[in-house]
Protein backbone atom coordinates (compact mmCIF):
# COMPACT_ATOMS: atom_id res chain seq x y z
CA UNK A 1 0.00 0.00 0.00
CA UNK A 2 1.40 3.32 -0.77
CA UNK A 3 0.35 7.16 -0.75
CA UNK A 4 2.10 9.48 -3.51
CA UNK A 5 1.88 13.18 -2.20
CA UNK A 6 2.68 15.91 -4.61
CA UNK A 7 2.24 19.55 -4.96
CA UNK A 8 4.24 21.09 -2.48
CA UNK A 9 6.21 23.92 -2.90
CA UNK A 10 6.75 27.59 -2.33
CA UNK A 11 4.76 30.10 -2.35
CA UNK A 12 4.48 33.96 -0.83
CA UNK A 13 1.69 34.65 2.08
CA UNK A 14 -2.08 35.04 0.49
CA UNK A 15 -1.14 32.47 -2.39
CA UNK A 16 -2.24 28.83 -2.89
CA UNK A 17 -1.21 25.60 -3.67
CA UNK A 18 -2.82 22.10 -3.84
CA UNK A 19 -1.70 19.28 -2.81
CA UNK A 20 -2.62 15.72 -4.41
CA UNK A 21 -2.24 12.21 -2.98
CA UNK A 22 -2.57 9.62 -4.88
CA UNK A 23 -3.31 5.81 -3.40
CA UNK A 24 -2.27 2.38 -4.69
CA UNK A 25 -2.33 -0.77 -3.27
CA UNK A 26 -5.43 -0.90 -1.58
CA UNK A 27 -9.20 -0.09 -2.28
CA UNK A 28 -8.86 3.63 -1.64
CA UNK A 29 -12.44 4.31 -2.48
CA UNK A 30 -13.95 3.01 0.11
CA UNK A 31 -11.60 4.92 2.62
CA UNK A 32 -11.38 8.00 4.87
CA UNK A 33 -8.45 9.81 3.58
CA UNK A 34 -6.75 12.85 5.11
CA UNK A 35 -4.14 15.30 5.81
CA UNK A 36 -1.76 16.25 8.61
CA UNK A 37 0.90 18.36 8.97
CA UNK A 38 3.82 18.58 10.85
CA UNK A 39 6.02 21.78 11.55
CA UNK A 40 9.20 21.71 13.17
CA UNK A 41 9.51 20.85 16.43
CA UNK A 42 5.93 20.73 17.07
CA UNK A 43 3.90 17.62 16.49
CA UNK A 44 2.17 16.47 13.64
CA UNK A 45 -0.94 17.91 13.67
CA UNK A 46 -4.22 17.55 12.25
CA UNK A 47 -5.78 19.55 9.21
CA UNK A 48 -8.20 17.81 6.74
CA UNK A 49 -10.44 14.71 6.60
CA UNK A 50 -13.06 13.66 4.04
CA UNK A 51 -15.16 10.02 4.31
CA UNK A 52 -15.31 7.65 1.13
CA UNK A 53 -18.69 9.34 0.11
CA UNK A 54 -17.35 12.97 0.57
CA UNK A 55 -20.52 14.05 1.86
CA UNK A 56 -18.30 14.72 5.42
CA UNK A 57 -15.04 16.82 5.96
CA UNK A 58 -13.45 18.03 9.09
CA UNK A 59 -11.15 20.40 9.58
CA UNK A 60 -8.76 21.78 11.72
CA UNK A 61 -9.98 25.36 12.77
CA UNK A 62 -7.31 27.19 11.56
CA UNK A 63 -7.89 26.40 8.16
CA UNK A 64 -11.50 26.59 7.83
CA UNK A 65 -12.13 28.83 5.03
CA UNK A 66 -9.21 28.63 3.50
CA UNK A 67 -8.45 24.92 2.82
CA UNK A 68 -10.72 22.22 0.96
CA UNK A 69 -10.65 18.95 0.82
CA UNK A 70 -11.82 16.76 -1.93
CA UNK A 71 -11.50 13.31 -3.46
CA UNK A 72 -11.59 11.68 -6.69
CA UNK A 73 -12.69 7.86 -6.35
CA UNK A 74 -12.08 6.79 -9.75
CA UNK A 75 -8.32 7.75 -9.54
CA UNK A 76 -7.93 7.10 -5.82
CA UNK A 77 -6.39 10.60 -5.14
CA UNK A 78 -7.30 13.16 -2.20
CA UNK A 79 -6.97 16.66 -2.84
CA UNK A 80 -6.25 19.92 -0.80
CA UNK A 81 -6.76 23.04 -2.01
CA UNK A 82 -4.84 25.49 0.17
CA UNK A 83 -5.47 29.22 0.12
CA UNK A 84 -4.72 32.46 1.46
CA UNK A 85 -1.58 30.87 2.91
CA UNK A 86 0.42 32.65 5.58
CA UNK A 87 3.61 31.42 7.28
CA UNK A 88 2.06 29.62 10.19
CA UNK A 89 0.85 27.32 7.34
CA UNK A 90 4.53 25.59 6.75
CA UNK A 91 5.47 22.54 7.07
CA UNK A 92 5.37 19.42 5.48
CA UNK A 93 2.26 17.54 5.11
CA UNK A 94 1.18 14.08 5.06
CA UNK A 95 -1.55 12.70 3.42
CA UNK A 96 -3.18 9.47 5.11
CA UNK A 97 -6.02 6.98 5.07
CA UNK A 98 -8.15 4.54 7.22
CA UNK A 99 -9.95 1.65 6.75
CA UNK A 100 -12.91 -0.93 8.30
CA UNK A 101 -13.42 0.04 12.19
CA UNK A 102 -11.08 3.08 12.47
CA UNK A 103 -13.42 4.91 10.31
CA UNK A 104 -15.47 5.35 12.88
CA UNK A 105 -13.43 6.77 15.42
CA UNK A 106 -12.54 10.49 15.31
CA UNK A 107 -10.60 11.64 12.57
CA UNK A 108 -8.25 13.98 14.65
CA UNK A 109 -6.04 11.84 15.92
CA UNK A 110 -3.16 10.52 13.95
CA UNK A 111 -3.62 7.06 16.01
CA UNK A 112 -6.82 6.67 13.84
CA UNK A 113 -5.35 6.20 10.65
CA UNK A 114 -3.79 3.08 8.95
CA UNK A 115 -1.37 4.40 6.29
CA UNK A 116 0.78 7.30 5.26
CA UNK A 117 2.41 8.89 2.81
CA UNK A 118 5.91 10.51 2.59
CA UNK A 119 5.32 14.31 2.97
CA UNK A 120 5.13 16.92 0.82
CA UNK A 121 6.86 20.09 2.07
CA UNK A 122 5.00 23.87 2.17
CA UNK A 123 6.69 26.77 2.47
CA UNK A 124 5.13 30.23 3.26
CA UNK A 125 7.35 33.44 3.20
CA UNK A 126 6.52 36.70 4.71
Amino acid sequence: VQLQACGGGLVQAGGSLRLSCAGSGRAFSTCDMGWFRQAPGKEREFVAAINWRSDRTDYVDSVKGRFTITRDNAKDTVYLQMSDLTPEDTAVYYCTARFGVKTTAQPLSKDNYDYWGQGTQVTVSS
